[in-house]
């Protein structure tokens, strides 16, 4: 009802259409006041005719925006000279050092000059790969070296009509295009965050097609490695076969995770490291074209810490410039990187190295009370024992121009005066401890640790400086020892054992003489000769056998004696002795014979065609089958009848226990030598473990009654002159044959 009379009232038949139907029933009360009847008002009032456009303007962009778009934009113009100035403050916004002075050409690429060189070559010859794969650590030119690659390729030169070059204008069209990234031809992708396969697929898809404005349609993906196997897979065909017009960059700092099936179809070129002399120059121009003063310690500090990368040290640069007023000193960058004084790492270094304690760790806390990191400290260390050991090699970086005058002046006195085992012994300690330190729940506490252990071991001479002072020191007992022992005649028939002060030195000069003495052979009555064991002196009951070394070649008979055992024609020799049976078996390759016989066989008697003994209580009770298989075995090796038996009797000690034996007399003959003792006093808690070499051979001396003799331990070998089967006496100090301390082969 109400409508219909407000449509009456408005007399516009229209009007009521698009009222209620299209914007509710809220849209016909504004329609009247701005109805028609207010344009009469205006007209008759042409007095107010300019009030009304005043408040058509103030209304216009307040009540129906989108109705006056002419009248908006006329608002927005007093705007536009704002949003100029901020333009022209963005193209003047501060561009960090990085970003401001990376190399647009192949010539501004500094410690790269292999692939320069390659890349230079290959594009004057026109031999340009499809694919190119850079790797190296951040910071060293990948990116902008793949651009560089971009423009060569696509530059016009000044006047349009240039080729591929190796020294791209930069003025071209294309230059300028690739230098703001925005050219529609060189697609840069991520390959960090695009690592899918369908992401692989959209660029395929666009490799069809020509480059709209370029020579060549150029495709840069950094951090290549990142891609998934499966996009490696779908981009293998297109890379190898891609079309004349496309080029393909990757670069990566992981060349190991990128497939070799992408690297077969690229040239790669690793970009090295820029050495410290090279980025010093480089930033000492860059502060110079920014109007800084830059001390040789300041780039000498940041160009260590940028460890060869370009990016990284323009970039502690940028911050030094930023932290110092005019010249960047060496103090604020030392502060600014948290690096320790280097004149006082040079001190600590001196204090430890001259096992001075209590200064090293008043240093060590100086440096800790400025700030210094402790494990910073230890690899500052580190660094100097490592110029200090390549200065001994190669004296000549003392007298470089890039050495600074600290380490020029007091590395050289350091360098004279460690040697290299020093260094390399304080290198491994400075490496397990920089581990240690960076582990560690209190760094300092570690530190401290560390420095005094390598105290307590820089005072420590070599072991082999130390034997040598320890002889010089000793040169006149010595040079007596030895003489006595060379120029003494050599023992005959179980002479008197040299003296007790005698080393290893009277030893082995004292070795050669008796060695030459030829073994008598055995006499008539030795035929069966048994030796006491320890019940027989304490009241005697059988005696064990006991034979000589077993010979080294055949001596005549002497005179008076009985002639040696014949061995049967075409078999092997009958066995001397017990160790001679033992070396049989192990000729014989009777590996298991031959080890019972040294683990568990104590030997009764020994003659021709028969053998006695005992087997030990640890034997297996296998052995007891032993003489038998003996029997036949020695029958079979020797061509004539044996008999083997068990006895009771106790029998000689194995030969296992007396090289056990052999081995403790040997380590108490050494501990007795004043060598020994010398070395282990210069070296606190040293003990031996074993006693090796030739001239200790030989073992303890044995007695007959099995007891050690009062014989100081020359390590002589038993007398060669001795007969085989001497007789048994209460002054026979000479071992039984398997006693010489010479394991065999089979030694367990």
């Amino acid at each position: 009802m109400d409508r219909d009379d407000e449509t009456g009232e408005d007399g516009a038949p229209e009007a009521p259409p698009p009222g209620p139907n299209l914007f509710g029933e809220e849209t016909p009360p504004p329609e009247p006041e701005a109805s028609e009847p207010e344009p009469p008002e205006s007209d008759s009032a042409p007095a107010e005719g300019e009030g009304a456009p005043v408040n058509a303007s103030v209304n216009a962009p307040v009540n129906s925006p989108p109705d006056s778009p002419a009248e908006a934009t006329s608002a927005e113009h007093p705007a536009e000279p704002p949003m100029g100035e901020a333009a022209g403050k963005k193209s003047d916004a501060y561009r960090v050092l990085a970003r401001k002075y990376r190399p647009t050409n192949f010539e501004e690429l500094i410690g790269q000059e292999p692939l320069v060189r390659t890349l230079t070559n290959a594009i004057n010859a026109n031999r340009i790969a499809q694919a190119f794969v850079l790797t190296g650590v951040r910071g060293v030119g990948k990116t902008t070296t793949a651009r560089i690659i971009a423009k060569a390729l696509n530059c016009t030169g000044p006047d349009g009509t240039g080729g591929p070059t190796t020294s791209p204008c930069g003025r071209c069209e294309n230059c300028l295009a690739i230098a703001s990234d925005r050219h529609v031809d060189v697609i840069e992708m991520d390959a960090a965050s695009r690592t899918g396969v369908n992401d692989i697929r959209d660029l395929i898809d666009g490799v069809r097609y020509r480059p709209t404005s370029a020579r060549y349609k150029v495709y840069i993906l950094d951090e290549v490695h990142m891609l998934s196997n499966q996009a490696f897979n779908a981009l293998l065909k297109t890379l190898e076969e891609p079309p004349a017009h496309v080029k393909f960059v990757f670069a990566t700092t992981e060349i190991r995770k990128v497939p070799v099936t992408v690297l077969s179809r690229c040239q790669r070129f690793d970009l090295r490291r820029v050495p410290v002399e090279q980025l010093s120059g480089h930033f000492r121009r860059v502060a110079e074209a920014e109007g800084m003063g830059v001390e040789d310690e300041a780039l000498a500090m940041i160009a260590r810490a940028a460890d060869g990368s370009v990016r990284d040290g323009l970039s502690i640069l940028d911050q030094a410039i930023a932290l110092s007023s005019g010249t960047v000193e060496g103090a604020r960058v030392r502060d600014m990187l948290g690096l320790a004084d280097r004149a006082r790492i040079y001190d600590l270094y001196d204090a430890v190295m001259k096992g001075d304690a209590a200064g090293a760790l008043d240093v060590l806390g100086g440096l800790y009370d400025v700030g210094a990191d402790p494990a910073v400290v230890i690899q500052d260390m580190l660094d100097i024992t490592h110029w200090l050991t390549r200065a001994k090699i190669v004296p000549g970086l003392f007298d470089q121009s890039t050495t600074p005058e600290l380490e020029r002046t007091r590395g050289r006195e350091m360098a004279e005066r460690l040697s290299m085992p020093i260094l390399s012994r304080a290198w491994q300690m400075l490496m397990k401890g920089l581990g240690e330190v960076r582990e560690a729940p209190s760094p300092i506490q570690a530190a401290e640790m560390v420095l005094i252990r390598l105290i307590h071991a820089a005072d420590m001479p070599p072991p082999g400086d130390l034997i040598k002072q320890l002889r010089g020191a000793d040169g006149g007992a010595a040079s007596t020892t030895g003489g006595a022992a060379t120029g003494g005649a050599a023992p005959s028939g179980g002479g008197a054992p040299p003296a007790s002060g005698a080393g290893p030195n009277a030893v082995s000069q004292a070795a050669a003489p008796g060695a030459a003495a030829p073994q008598q052979a055995p006499t008539a009555q030795a035929r069966t000769t048994r030796l006491p064991t320890a019940q027989a002196e304490q009241g005697g009951a059988r005696t064990a056998l006991q034979s000589a070394p077993q010979p080294v070649e055949t001596e005549a008979p002497a005179p008076n004696s009985a002639p040696a055992l014949s061995p049967a024609l075409s078999n092997d020799p009958i066995p001397q002795d017990f160790r001679a049976l033992v070396a049989l078996a192990e000729k014989r390759k009777e590996l298991r014979i031959a080890s019972a016989l040294r683990r568990h066989v104590h030997p009764v008697a020994l003659e021709r065609g028969r053998l006695e003994f005992r087997l030990s209580d640890s034997a297996p009770r296998d052995l007891k089958e032993l003489p038998g298989q003996l029997t036949r075995k020695l029958t079979d090796w020797t061509g004539e009848r044996w008999i083997v038996s068990l006895s009771n009797a106790p029998g000689a000690p194995t030969i296992v226990e007396q090289e056990k034996a052999n081995e403790r007399a040997r380590l108490s003959r050494a501990e007795g030598d004043p060598l020994v003792q010398a070395i282990k006093s210069a070296f606190p808690g040293a003990e031996i473990v074993r006693v090796t070499g030739r001239d200790t051979g030989g073992g303890p001396e044995v007695s007959s009654t099995g007891e050690e003799s009062g014989d100081s331990g020359t390590g002589l070998d038993p007398d060669p002159t001795a007969t085989p089967f001497p007789d048994p006496g209460p002054e026979d100090d000479e071992p039984p044959p398997w006693e010489d301390g010479d394991p065999g082969p089979f030694d367990p």
